[in-house]
């Protein structure tokens, strides 16, 4: 029998109905690590990884302090943010070598100001990652026809690229829940990531971020969170406990639960997963991010 929210197997459209929530104990938690973003530099953090050795460097160390899986920007040699296959393959490659397939390796498509929606769309097509995240309001806008918009989400599902949909409001998942009851996104690897806290006062998140995130969900797919400013940690516990999944990193925060300045990635790693031990989650591996954000749905 599928699980709700999943096709049958003669592929019929997918559900919407709430996933079947397991116990938390019975439910490994996903860690990325966001080490790098698209902005952050030297300046802000000496740790802060801009090439691909370094990035394979923070990979081990994040590795081995719980996280199953990376969430990827590539720079261009001045440290300004970049979309190029060829970056994104030397940088896989790197963390390839220093962890092999205990990361699950997520790409960025994010446009930061500097790209168009066709040339993300590009990129993702050249590339064809095992992962990806998407922001909807940076793809679902009036230059993309909507045909081609469905073109795209059916060629991402038809690979079963994993593939998290970046939202930043209800607004945001009201409108992608809408794509899917429209039948404009084809059953495939699909889960979403909920942004706290991006048009807050000084973008500082707060825990209370996610309740109107949770209360316009249909809880029919995988679901992450990640929050901006010290109480990140806080914000992906209050998710944990709840059943999603926990995205930490300097990309979005460079601070630990204290207010201290975290001496890297892995600290923040680290702290994430002592929030989810003590709600009884056990830490997924990469093998099981790979079947929860690749089951499909």
């Amino acid at each position: 029998m599928n699980p709700p929210g999943h096709p049958n197997h003669e592929g019929s459209p997918v559900s919407t109905a709430p996933l079947a929530r397991a116990a938390l104990a019975d439910s490994p938690v996903v860690i990325t690590v966001a080490p790098n973003g698209a902005y952050k530099q030297a300046a802000d953090h000496p740790a802060v990884p801009l090439t691909a050795a370094a990035l394979a460097r923070e990979a081990r160390a994040c590795l081995d302090a719980g996280a199953a899986m990376m969430h990827m920007h590539v720079r261009k040699p001045d440290g300004s943010h970049l979309l190029d296959a060829q970056a994104y393959r030397d940088a896989l490659a790197a963390v390839r070598g220093a962890v092999g397939d205990e990361l699950l390796v997520q790409v960025t498509s994010e446009a930061a100001g500097v790209y168009q929606a066709a040339e993300q769309i590009a990129l993702v097509r050249e590339l064809r990652p095992e992962a990806v995240s998407i922001g909807l309001r940076e793809i679902a806008v009036p230059d993309i026809p909507e045909a081609e918009l469905a073109a795209f989400l059916a060629w991402l599902a038809e690979r079963r690229i994993m593939t998290q949909i970046i939202l930043y409001d209800e607004g945001d998942v009201r409108r992608w829940q809408a794509l899917r009851q429209r039948g404009l996104v084809p059953p495939g690897a699909w889960s979403v990531l909920f942004v706290l806290g991006r048009y807050s006062a000084g973008q500082t998140s707060s825990a209370y971020d996610l309740l109107p995130f949770l209360a316009a969900y249909d809880h029919s797919l995988p679901w992450a969170v990640c929050a901006f400013g010290p109480e990140e940690n806080a914000c992906v516990a209050t998710a944990a406990a709840f059943g999603g999944h926990m995205r930490v990193g300097f990309e979005n925060n460079l601070k630990l639960r204290d207010g201290s300045l975290a001496p890297g990635n892995a600290a923040l790693v680290r702290q994430a997963a002592q929030g989810a031990q003590a709600l009884g989650r056990p830490l997924a591996t990469a093998a099981d991010a790979r079947q929860i954000y690749g089951a499909i749905g």
